[in-house]
């Protein structure tokens, strides 16, 4: 019934009991975990556990603050390791002006060129944003044009993950041919502008996530988050919509298989 579309299942928090984390998952009816990269370790070791377990597929990328040494032979081993059959789309990859850790010039190149390694690959984008939506909505703008060159006009590009912009972005989004993902803060009772926000999308542009180890639900929040908490994420976006959990999840697990269209081929291999 349900999708993680974004979880370091990689991380060393899941080091102890990651056996038991994907099985508490499909237990909670998670069936899909699709775990995002940040360099070209995390890249390997999301392709890993792919190969490891039949449940979870892989992104590659470089995340913003890990592009400090980005190069033309970085983006040629991403689209080596791009072409295993379980890498369903280039992430997760963006603009990241909070931490300040690479300077805003090498993030956007190193966007700029992972954005068209996914349009000569035909895989989507899955993308960070903190702080710096302006610029990444400008980089956006000037590439889908030459994305849906690459790919058929009906084609969803990406995902906005996490999503933190307003009302205005998400309808360029939406124009650009992208959808967003949400995850935890929607269950919290004090996130009003969220839930606001959240009433006014449309469901079937929307997609579910932990972002675990992070962002954890209530009424977990300050615990480890795990992707056997999607439930509790679609039950609040439910609330929001005036509709049913198994709704949200029918909803949301169609739209993740439109975006990433590998899963849908392996599952008919």
């Amino acid at each position: 019934m349900f999708i993680d579309t974004h979880c370091h299942l990689n991380f060393h928090q899941f080091d102890a009991d990651r056996d038991l984390v994907v099985q508490r998952a499909l237990d909670a009816g998670v069936g899909i975990i699709i775990n995002p990269a940040v360099d070209l370790a995390t890249s390997r070791q999301a392709i890993a556990l792919a190969e490891r377990y039949p449940g979870v597929y892989a992104q590659v990328g470089v995340h913003p603050n890990d592009t400090a040494d980005f190069s033309a032979h970085t983006a040629a081993e991403l689209a080596e390791l791009a072409q295993h059959p379980k890498v369903v789309a280039i992430g997760e990859i963006g603009l990241d002006y909070y931490w300040e850790r690479v300077p805003h010039q090498q993030q956007q190149a190193a966007f700029e060129a992972q954005l068209d390694l996914a349009a000569r690959l035909d895989l989507p984008v899955v993308l960070h944003c903190r702080d710096a939506h302006a610029d990444l909505c400008a980089i956006l703008r000037n590439w889908t044009p030459g994305a849906q060159l690459q790919r058929p006009a009906q084609a969803i590009l990406g995902v906005l993950h996490a999503y933190s912009g307003d009302l205005a972005m998400a309808e360029d989004a939406f124009s650009w041919n992208m959808v967003l993902s949400f995850g935890g803060p929607l269950t919290f009772r004090n996130a009003r502008d969220l839930h606001s926000l959240l009433a006014l999308l449309p469901l079937e542009r929307l997609l579910l996530e932990t972002d675990a180890p992070y962002l954890t639900p209530h009424p977990h929040r300050g615990q480890r988050n795990e992707p056997a908490y999607i439930p509790l994420i679609a039950q609040g976006l439910a609330e929001i919509k005036n509709s049913d959990a198994a709704a949200v999840g029918q909803a949301t697990s169609a739209l993740a298989h439109a975006v990433f269209a590998k899963l849908a081929l392996d599952r008919h291999n």
